[in-house]
């Protein structure tokens, strides 16, 4: 499985530097109550079904995805991708000027590239988002994302909330995600246990956790995480009636719409 790790979006705000199921019409700030447990990731999924592929491609839906560190978002994204048998789906790889850690494979786990070919690729306009994280650059295919939504592909961004402000104005058709804990002490204890920071960075993502729930209010879904199962299952509702959205399904369906109608 390739990943957007979970180094990308824990960021330090003064370095940051950005470039330019549920009811589907629930209205913006809808709350959905649910789990989860944190990383991140883009993922993009397609329809599976053999009889699905034979009707016309609609377009694709970019998810936007935000949350808190230790909010939890991992383990949400791989039970989705492994129990979800509607949706083909994997995992986009970024593009990071950061040094390769052992274990992790170039074109698996991130395109690793030089300072020089990532300003390169800034001058050319090649990324729909990028960011430069404690000194590192990291940035998400413009081309790659496009490509797949005009085929169809459903694409989740998992990004903060400054990168979503970003991608709402380049492409406002988006549809965006945001994932709560169920309290503070919940969060920190999640940071705590997963044994991956010192308590002087725990402490650093619990103050940059309070910057990013303030802006839970542009979201169109709110996802509190409380129960994994149920958090699955609201993940997966979400996307479902994205794509049952009329407009989808008649472009989707639209010869054997034509079909119906016919005399």
């Amino acid at each position: 499985m390739t990943s957007h790790l979970n180094d990308r979006f824990h960021r330090d705000p003064v370095q940051i530097q950005m470039s330019s199921c549920y009811p589907a019409r629930l209205p913006r700030g809808t709350t959905i109550y649910s789990s989860i447990d944190a990383c991140t990731y883009t993922l993009y999924c397609g329809w599976a079904s053999a009889s699905e592929s034979d009707q016309s491609m609609s377009q694709g839906t970019l998810y936007i995805v935000s949350a808190p560190s230790g909010a939890g978002k991992s383990s949400l994204i791989s039970a989705l991708l492994n129990d979800n048998p509607r949706y083909d789906m994997k995992v986009s790889v970024s593009h990071t000027t950061r040094a390769m850690r052992p274990g992790e494979e170039d074109g698996v786990h991130y395109h690793f590239v030089s300072v020089e070919e990532f300003q390169s690729l800034i001058a050319q306009e090649a990324f729909l988002e990028h960011a430069q994280v404690f000194g590192n650059y990291y940035g998400t295919s413009r081309v790659w994302i496009e490509k797949m939504l005009n085929n169809g592909v459903d694409i989740f961004l998992d990004i903060d909330w400054q990168g979503a402000e970003q991608i709402r104005q380049q492409m406002p058709n988006s549809k965006s995600i945001f994932i709560l804990p169920p309290s503070r002490e919940e969060l920190e204890r999640r940071l705590t246990t997963r044994g991956q920071d010192s308590e002087e960075v725990i402490a650093q993502r619990m103050q940059e956790a309070r910057s990013e729930i303030s802006h839970y209010a542009n979201y169109d879904y709110l996802i509190i995480n409380d129960d994994f199962d149920v958090a699955l299952m609201d993940i997966k509702a979400i996307i479902r009636a994205e794509r049952m959205a009329q407009a989808k399904q008649a472009s989707k369906y639209h010869a054997m719409i034509d079909e119906l109608l016919a005399d």
